[in-house]
């Protein structure tokens, strides 16, 4: 797996975007008041409104089941189970040294 999306959270998504556009040039694709894609920051990745946590680096598996098995083998802790979303499938999990990273699957 690769890393594929970098996610930010911010709980005042409006001002985040306005510095991100303003410090970095970057653009943005509006997915409404919940959600922003950004357009041209040299990597995928998006501004969730949520409460602030670190930057959730998210990893690209195209069966994510196996990924599930693999991740949990290792060692990990899930703390999302497998959910939809617009455009796939996604879990969360905590690696061992306590890093919070999710997995992604189009189907």
């Amino acid at each position: 797996m690769q890393i594929d999306y970098l996610e930010f959270s911010s709980p005042d998504i409006a001002a985040t975007k306005d510095f991100f556009g303003r410090a970095f040039g970057w653009s943005f694709n509006d997915y409404g008041p919940e959600y922003q894609e950004l357009a041209d920051a040299g990597i995928s990745g998006g501004i969730s409104a949520a409460p602030l946590a670190p930057p959730l680096v998210i990893l690209k598996a195209d069966d994510l089941e196996s990924a599930l098995a693999r991740v949990t083998a290792a060692g990990a802790t899930i703390t999302k189970p497998i959910f939809a979303f617009p455009g796939g499938r996604r879990f969360h999990f905590r690696e061992p040294g306590g890093t919070e990273m999710a997995v992604w699957s189009e189907a």
